[in-house]
């Protein structure tokens, strides 16, 4: 029997049917796969190739102008906040300290001359002096106390002076592009120190406008550095409500500018999100300007997701195209 129906034909087609079928379901599980791993992997955990490590910059103006004499930090040196930066001459600063309090002296002894003045006349009665004479000299009392307060402010302000001539770091940060030196001239109001503040490192992801949908405030949010193979951890913290629009540009008459368009694909617009960086790896250090692949919701609480993995083996395997 088992050769007879090794030699049946229609035993053979139907075999035949049986492995085709077979393959054709084989061939859809796949391709089912396939398709919920591509929704996911667009949809579900959105994600972008398109971030940036972004911080805040402390531009360091004088507050006072005058020649630098003590430059006390060097380029991409690290500094705490309070740490002084350089030192204006104090010479020019010196000297209006010692003239406002030469000039407040002055004007408490005429104040004590005016208010015994002013004193005497008021004991004195209506038969020895009038009563405008007492209130002249009251009122003199009065104006001499109004100078002294004005040189009292005229000697705070230049001790504050004094103290602005040196200045000190407002952030803890790291001095960049240092072009200072002892010797130049601080301008009052111009920046001449630019410091990264090193506590306000954040991420700014730009995500295809079809995937905000999926993207909320404090979702977990995984980011993959181009130079590093530990990834950073954050939440989302804020989504842009504006992005610039070209076509809102006013042209003659106050009337909008708008381009004609030929294209018959719409490109989805591109709207930051704003990370907050939670934890940074050991060994990994944050530079303004880095970029990296955000990816949100695609890691638990225990560690970094499959699907996460893969994202970051086939963004780097397309850098490397």
């Amino acid at each position: 029997m088992p050769s007879e129906t090794a030699n049946d034909p229609r035993a053979k087609r139907r075999a035949g049917r049986l492995l085709r079928l077979l393959a054709t379901l084989a061939i859809l599980v796949l391709a089912f796969a396939a398709a919920a791993f591509v929704w996911d992997f667009y949809v579900h955990a959105p994600w972008t190739r398109d971030g940036r490590v972004r911080a805040q910059v402390a531009g360091i103006a004088p507050e006072v102008s005058g020649r630098i004499v003590t430059l006390n930090v060097r380029d991409n040196q690290q500094v705490a906040k309070g740490d002084l930066l350089y030192a204006i001459d104090p010479v020019d600063y010196e000297v209006a300290v010692a003239l406002a309090e030469a000039e407040v002296k002055n004007r408490e002894a005429d104040l004590q001359v005016k208010q015994a003045q002013a004193a005497r006349r008021e004991q004195l009665t209506t038969l020895s002096t009038s009563i405008e004479e007492k209130q002249q000299f009251a009122g003199t009392a009065r104006i001499a106390e109004a100078a002294l307060e004005s040189a009292q402010a005229r000697l705070r302000q230049a001790r504050v002076d004094l103290d602005r001539a040196t200045v000190r770091a407002p952030v803890n940060g790291r001095v960049t592009n240092l072009l200072l030196r002892v010797g130049d001239y601080a301008a009052k109001g111009s920046v001449n120190i630019a410091i990264i503040d090193t506590d306000s490192f954040w991420i700014d992801g730009y995500f295809e406008e079809t995937k905000l949908g999926h993207v909320q405030v404090g979702a977990e949010v995984e980011a993959a550095l181009m130079g590093y193979s530990a990834p950073l951890r954050g939440r989302v913290e804020s989504i842009t409500l504006g992005i610039s629009t070209a076509n809102a540009t006013p042209s003659t008459q106050g009337l909008p500018s708008v381009d004609p368009v030929y294209t018959w694909v719409r490109l989805a617009q591109r709207v930051p999100v704003r990370v907050r960086i939670e934890r940074v790896p050991e060994g990994v250090t944050l530079v303004a300007g880095m970029t990296c692949t955000v990816s949100v919701g695609a890691s638990g609480a225990g560690g970094r997701g499959w699907l996460a993995s893969l994202r970051e083996r086939l963004a780097g395997a397309s850098a490397a195209r």
